[in-house]
């Protein structure tokens, strides 16, 4: 196991169908026609989880949890913290401030009833909170949310603000919401992603083992890495009709997934967001690096 620092895990808890870039291909009222695979997908993460000794952050979707709360409350007995995804998995950068005020006070309230737990994170879809919509911290905090992992510093064709600061900073004051950007390491004056995601199914293994321990050596600071239920899950339903650069996305080395967490889980020490940044957090203030 790579030193005794600690990173944040965390798992981005939606099916196959939800994926933003199949919103133009499935729509929201099929969902629940659709074959699930997001039960049997966590589970699988969640034993994992038990054979290393780690625990994580899951922001877990309000529709998600409203038709599977066994496992929500697996999630929480096993000793995770339950964060929230939103309810419908929309865009922050696709709703007005009254539709994302409804829903994310919404997602709140259900996974509290759910896990008799409180909820004091968040993580946009798509990572789709930046520089137009900065409005959407304030209304975090309005609803009762402590943190946000929501802006990610990395230049993207779908989201990102890479001007953002690469560790936790507070957006809007000394008083206000903690961001926790998801992981980057910065070579040759530019942010690089290190943090999960496509990237680690796309990258070879050592690529991110590499870059998470410069961030905990170099950097001196906590990684956090998250990928989705999904992306351990080679044997789901294949999607017909979607572009080419879609479909190597999402179907990328699927095969691989389960192996490296396996692997990350290894060689890293893992904890819960709460735990690692909620106290005693020293922050930036301003969106300055």
């Amino acid at each position: 196991m790579s030193a005794t620092r600690r990173n944040a895990l965390t798992v981005d808890v939606e099916d196959y169908f939800q994926v933003s870039a199949f919103a133009g291909h499935i729509r929201r009222a099929d969902w629940a026609s659709l074959p699930c695979r997001v039960e049997r997908n966590v589970n699988l993460i969640l034993d994992m989880l038990a054979q290393h000794g780690a625990r994580a952050t899951f922001f877990t979707l309000g529709w998600i949890a409203e038709r599977y709360p066994a496992l929500v409350r697996r999630i929480v007995a096993d000793g995770h913290e339950l964060a929230s995804h939103g309810y419908l998995h929309q865009r922050a950068s696709e709703q007005t401030a009254v539709e994302f005020q409804r829903d994310i006070t919404l997602s709140k309230l259900l996974l509290e009833q759910l896990s008799g737990q409180p909820v004091r994170g968040y993580r946009a879809p798509s990572f789709s909170i930046g520089a137009d919509n900065l409005w959407a911290l304030d209304c975090l905090q309005q609803a009762g949310y402590r943190y946000s992992s929501s802006i990610y510093p990395i230049r993207h064709d779908h989201y990102g603000m890479p001007d953002a600061p690469r560790f936790a900073w507070r957006p809007t004051g000394e008083l206000g919401l903690l961001e926790l950007p998801v992981s980057t390491v910065r070579l040759l004056g530019r942010n690089l992603p290190a943090g999960g995601g496509g990237y680690f199914r796309l990258l070879p293994y050592f690529a991110s083992r590499w870059a998470l321990r410069r961030i905990n050596s170099r950097d001196d600071q906590a990684g956090i890495f998250y990928f989705h239920p999904w992306e351990l899950d080679p044997g789901q339903p294949r999607l017909s009709g979607i572009g080419i650069k879609t479909r190597l996305r999402h179907y990328l080395n699927l095969r691989r997934m389960e192996p490296r967490i396996r692997r990350l889980l290894a060689d890293f020490h893992w904890g819960r967001i709460d735990e690692i940044f909620l106290e005693g957090a020293s922050c930036r203030t301003t969106a300055s690096d």
